[in-house]
């Protein structure tokens, strides 16, 4: 059996909530953190030292 429904007001579908001008601009910009992470900074001091090192071994008689 149909069921009779009886059709929808059209000035209901057409009112939609403005979009956010905020968010397509939050969206593109790259999140993150401020700057290297730890593991990048415990390279970057075995490097150094590695670099130091050397230089102390060549310098020596």
């Amino acid at each position: 059996m149909a069921k009779f429904t009886t059709p929808r007001p059209q000035q209901l579908l057409t009112m939609r909530k403005p979009r956010n001008p905020h968010v397509a601009p939050s969206l593109k910009r790259s999140a993150g953190r401020h700057g290297p992470s730890a593991g990048a900074q415990r390279q970057q001091a075995q490097q150094t030292l590695q670099r130091e090192l050397r230089h102390m071994h060549e310098l020596s008689p």
